[in-house]
C-alpha cells in the first residue's frame, strides 16, 4: 500500500492523475498540497494555501511516493521570476518534502526539449529542474517528458489551441498526447519496479504505456 504527495492537482495532468490515484486500491493515502480547495475528491487530504510552499509545510504525515505535476508557461506566470518559482522551486521543495518525509520514489512531469543548456528558456528551466532532482539521489527517480498536451485547461492556451493540428501529425515524441494518458502512464510506472534509479520517459512511450491496459490497471 502507498502513501502518496501530489502537488499540481489542479492542473491538467494532476487532476486526472489525482483520480486516477484515488480509486487506485494501492494507493492508502493522498495528500494534494494546493493553492486553491479541491472540489469532488473525498479521502484526500488537502492543505491549502495560495502560497503552495505554505501548503506544502503542512504535509506531516509519511510518505511513499511522490508525483509532482506543476508546470505553467512565462506568459501564464507573469515574468520569468514566477515561472522559474514554479517549475523549478516549487518542484524542488515538493521534492525535499517527500524526502523528509520518508519517500523513497519521486514521478515528475517534466517537458520534451528538457535541458540545461538548451538557448530557449523554458527548456532550460525544465532542464535545471530535471538536474535538481537528480543531484537529491533519490533511489527511484522517474522523469516523463511529455510533448504537447492535449486536453480541456481551464485557461485555454492560444499556443496550444493553433498547434495542436499540427502537433497531432507529427511522428514519434513530437506527436501531441492526451494530458490522461500522461497520467494513466505515471500511475503505471509509480508500480512498475525497476532497478534503475533514474528513468526518463520520452512521449511515445508513455503513449505506449497509457495504451497498455495490462500495465496501466
Amino acid at each position: 500500500m502507498q502513501r502518496v504527495l501530489i502537488t499540481g492537482a489542479t492542473g491538467l495532468v494532476g487532476g486526472h492523475l489525482l483520480r486516477l490515484l484515488s480509486s487506485d486500491s494501492r494507493v492508502d493515502a493522498i495528500v494534494a498540497p494546493t493553492r486553491r480547495p479541491l472540489q469532488g475528491i473525498p479521502g484526500v487530504v488537502n492543505p491549502h494555501d495560495p502560497q503552495l510552499s505554505d501548503a506544502l509545510a503542512l504535509v506531516t504525515d509519511p510518505i511513499d511516493t511522490v508525483f509532482c505535476c506543476l508546470g505553467t508557461t512565462r506568459r501564464e506566470a507573469g515574468s520569468q521570476e514566477a515561472f522559474i518559482l514554479a517549475d523549478y522551486q516549487l518542484v524542488v521543495d515538493t521534492a525535499l518534502v517527500g524526502l523528509r518525509l520518508g519517500a523513497t520514489q519521486m514521478l515528475v512531469v517534466s517537458s520534451m526539449g528538457a535541458s540545461s543548456r538548451s538557448p530557449f528558456f523554458y527548456n532550460r528551466v525544465k532542464g535545471e529542474m530535471e538536474n535538481a532532482l537528480i543531484a537529491q539521489q533519490w533511489p527511484s527517480l522517474t522523469i516523463v517528458r511529455p510533448s504537447m498536451l492535449l486536453g480541456e485547461r481551464e485557461k485555454k492556451r492560444a499556443n496550444e489551441s493553433l498547434l495542436a493540428p499540427l502537433f497531432r501529425l507529427l511522428p514519434g515524441n513530437l506527436k501531441s498526447i492526451s494530458a490522461f494518458d500522461v497520467a494513466r502512464a505515471m500511475q503505471a510506472l509509480a508500480f512498475s519496479p525497476t532497478k534503475e534509479a533514474l528513468r526518463i520517459v520520452k512521449s511515445a512511450q508513455l503513449r505506449a504505456i497509457a495504451a497498455d491496459n495490462t500495465l496501466a490497471k
